[in-house]
Order: C-alpha cells, then sequence, then structure tokens
C-alpha cells in the first residue's frame, strides 16, 4: 500500500536508520520523515495530519547502506521554507556543479514518460530573454552551462544561443537533446559545433525499436544512430541517456552498455535515469515499480557480466550519494578498463568553491572528444598495457557510466535536496532539479 494510517509493520521490525524531512505526496506540506530498515531494505516512511501515512523502498540491500552513505553531511535541522522557497538559500549545503536553462516548453515528441511535461503548444522565450539570462548565470560564475527544454533542438535560432553561452564566458555548453533533428539535420549539428557545443546527452532508451516504440511512441533506433554519426562527424561527444522502466527496458542494461562501449569513442558514455515518477509519468508508483540506486548498480554488473565490478561505480560526491553513482573506464577493444574503484577513489566533494573546476574538466575530458580524434592522426592503437599507448587511449576513449535518481513526491528527502547541485535557472532563480519538477500525486 501506498497509503496507510498508522504502522505497517510491528516495531520490533523496523529499525530506525536516520531521521529526515519530506512532503506529503498530496498536499506538498513539509512533513517529518524517517528511514527505515526492514530486514536489508530501507525505506522512507512519513506521515501527514490531513492525508495519512506513506513509505516508500529507496535501498534494497544489494549494497551495504551505512557505508554507501557514509561521509555525507547530513542536516538535522528542519529546512524551513524547503523545498518552496528554493532559489538557493542559505541552508543549501552544495555549489551549482550545472546549471540548466530550460530554452522551450516544445517537444515533437509525446512520451509516455516525461518529468517535464512538454507539449507542442507552448511558445518560446524569445533570444533576447535567452541572452539576458545567460549573462545572469555566468555573472554568478556557472561555467558548465546546459541547454534544455522541452526539445532544445527545435529553436532554429539554438546555434545563436550556443554563441551567445559562450560570448558570455561558458567554458562548456551541453545540450539535451531526444537527437531527431540531430539525426535528420546535418548541417544543423555542424551550425551547433561551429557555435561551440561541447557534448550531447541524448536521450536513448534501447536499439530495441519495441523499448522505443513503448516509452516514447515512436521507433527511433535509427535516427537516434544518424545523429551519433553526425556528431562524430563534426566533433562533438555524446553520452547517451537511458530512462529506465522496469519491465520494458531495465532488462536490456547490459545490452545498453555494449552497444554504447561499440560506438566509442563517438559514444562517450551512459548515464542510466531511473524513472520518476512526475510530470507526465503514468500512474502512482508500487514498491516493484520502483528502481532503486543499489539495485542499478547490481543490474549493471550482472547485466554486463562481468565487464564492470560494482566496485567501480562510485556513490556521488558532488550530491548527496542516495542520488547518484559515478565510474570512469577506457575502452579497448570493446572492453571497459575501469580507472577508479571504491578504495581508490578520492572522496571529497568537488563542488567546493575551490574545487567546481576540476570537476568542470573532469567532465571535459571524459564527454568532450579530442580533436585529435577528428584529424585521425593520433588514435591510438597497440597494448594497452604500454604507458604511452594507455595515456593516449584515456583521452581519446575515456568512457563514463553514471546515473541519476531523481526524487518525486513519495520518496523526496530534504537531506538529498539540500546536497544537490544539479540547479535550474528560473526567472533569476536558481533552483534544485528535483524541487523544480516537483508535482503533486493524483490523489485518485
Amino acid at each position: 500500500m501506498l497509503r496507510f494510517s498508522g504502522s505497517i509493520n510491528s516495531m520490533e521490525e523496523n529499525l530506525l536508520v536516520g531521521e529526515t524531512w519530506s512532503v506529503c505526496p498530496l498536499c506538498m506540506k513539509q512533513i517529518p520523515a524517517r528511514r527505515i530498515r526492514r530486514e536489508n531494505k530501507i525505506f522512507l516512511e512519513k506521515s501527514c495530519p490531513e492525508h495519512g501515512s506513506f513509505e516508500t523502498i529507496i535501498w534494497r540491500g544489494y549494497e551495504d547502506f551505512d557505508g554507501w552513505i557514509s561521509g555525507i553531511q547530513e542536516p538535522k535541522d528542519e529546512p524551513h521554507g524547503c523545498p518552496d522557497s528554493c532559489g538557493l538559500c542559505v541552508s543549501h549545503l552544495q555549489e551549482t556543479c550545472c546549471l540548466i536553462l530550460n530554452v522551450t516548453n516544445r517537444c515533437d515528441l509525446d512520451c509516455r514518460f516525461c518529468f517535464a511535461g512538454s507539449s507542442h503548444e507552448y511558445s518560446d522565450p524569445d533570444f533576447g530573454f535567452i541572452r539576458n539570462s545567460l549573462k545572469k548565470m555566468l555573472e554568478k560564475g556557472r561555467l558548465l552551462i546546459q541547454l534544455s527544454g522541452g526539445e532544445p533542438t527545435l529553436r532554429g535560432d539554438l546555434p545563436e544561443i550556443i554563441r551567445a553561452a559562450r560570448e558570455a564566458g561558458a567554458k562548456y555548453v551541453q545540450l539535451n537533446s531526444n537527437g531527431i533533428r540531430l539525426g535528420q539535420d546535418r548541417n544543423y549539428v555542424k551550425d551547433l559545433a561551429e557555435a561551440g557545443l561541447s557534448f550531447v546527452f541524448m536521450q536513448f532508451d534501447g536499439i530495441d525499436d519495441g523499448i522505443n516504440q513503448k516509452i516514447r511512441n515512436r521507433k527511433l533506433f535509427e535516427i537516434k544512430q544518424q545523429a551519433i554519426d553526425h556528431c562524430a562527424e563534426f566533433n562533438i561527444g555524446v553520452t547517451l541517456v537511458p530512462t529506465l522502466v522496469r519491465g520494458v527496458n531495465s532488462h536490456h542494461i547490459g545490452e545498453l552498455i555494449r552497444y554504447a562501449v561499440s560506438q566509442s569513442p563517438k559514444v562517450r558514455g551512459l548515464h542510466f535515469q531511473p524513472v520518476t515518477y512526475l510530470g507526465r509519468t503514468p500512474g502512482i508508483a508500487s514498491e516493484e515499480d520502483r528502481l532503486t540506486l543499489d539495485e542499478l548498480v547490481h543490474e549493471i554488473s550482472k547485466q554486463s557480466e562481468g565487464m564492470i565490478n560494482p566496485a567501480n561505480l562510485l556513490p556521488s560526491a558532488c550530491d548527496h550519494p542516495l542520488c547518484g553513482f559515478h565510474g570512469d573506464f577506457v575502452v579497448d577493444h570493446n572492453k571497459l578498463i575501469p580507472l577508479l574503484t571504491r578504495g581508490n577513489a578520492p572522496k571529497q566533494c568537488c563542488c567546493g568553491p575551490s574545487a567546481a573546476d576540476k570537476n568542470r574538466e573532469f567532465v571535459a575530458r571524459r564527454w568532450q572528444r579530442p580533436d585529435r580524434i577528428k584529424s585521425g592522426d593520433d588514435i591510438p592503437e597497440g597494448d594497452i598495457h604500454d604507458m604511452d599507448v594507455f595515456l593516449r587511449r584515456v583521452q581519446t576513449h575515456g568512457f563514463t557510466i553514471t546515473a541519476m535518481a531523481f526524487q518525486d513526491a513519495m520518496n523526496l528527502d530534504l537531506a538529498r535536496l539540500r546536497n544537490c547541485s544539479l540547479h535550474v535557472f528560473n526567472d533569476g532563480r536558481t533552483i534544485p532539479f528535483c524541487s523544480y519538477y516537483l508535482t503533486p500525486w493524483n490523489q485518485k
């Protein structure tokens, strides 16, 4: 059950492992919440005086929960006004690593699963407004700008927007896209590259068009392959972004990994996003609907048939550890060689004021395509155990596997939200991603 009155289980079966704050998924009022261990699983429990009690699973026990979140600064004070008054407030604990600007609400798809709830009817903000927004964003030192929507490539002036971001001081400009126009219009991709686009996060749910039909209501694999090829032609790095839906493509994770690796160095990585229940996403999630972060780590290892060890995937240090993970690899003969394990990776956050530049440079090394790939003069061959070959191949064939588990009204944890470093710029305010897109659940 998602809604209940009183206790589901006896107190003997529940072990309190943490206290936090959340919201009622119906009225959205801030309420206390608890993380509860039941056997090896972790649940978030909360109770609203008006609408009763709720719980949802947040951890299935494939990884040690306490070890995963160790070292994180978890606030104990009540977050007054959170999440309604985000902008950022003085209680927020993280710097901004990446700042999103939505340049359109329009979209040329009608996806069954969409956190943004985009449509075909909205009008776009004009170029002058966007240029002024970019100047305000860059005045705050946000050197990594992500252009999103809707589908940004519906704008004919997107190259001018990218150019304006560069002129305003953005060191890196990232595009979120479904890839349709990138696959259809080679000259448009050329214009984006010449304007200064750094890399693309491209929606990519599977190589099986049955999956695309179920999630996006359209067969898309062929056009997305063409988009990857066009981006590679003009030296734009591509990271593939699958939305994972249990029973639809959650059992195709290994297939996605093998495909992405086979496309290196065109494809620079995979960024998994377990489906989040907000926006247009249908229904109210049951316990079985949830794909938890530790379960995703387990499935990546299992479905990659040992190519990726769980220890190669590290809890996020730029956000709360329950928000995501990252793995850093180099591709060699369609295999992944890990560059980091949990035993040898630095644990400090990369998003403090003195370290944000280091994080952006890490992103650039992994998600951009080096010029040497474009020229073809220095694509390293030979034994990767040779140090010179290895060092060059890390630059040309670097590959990341990352994940972001966004929050909805049922599993929102304000300790996680206050550690968010992925922010949306809107009307002069800088708003944590999950707060910006948060929507109440339908009571029906």
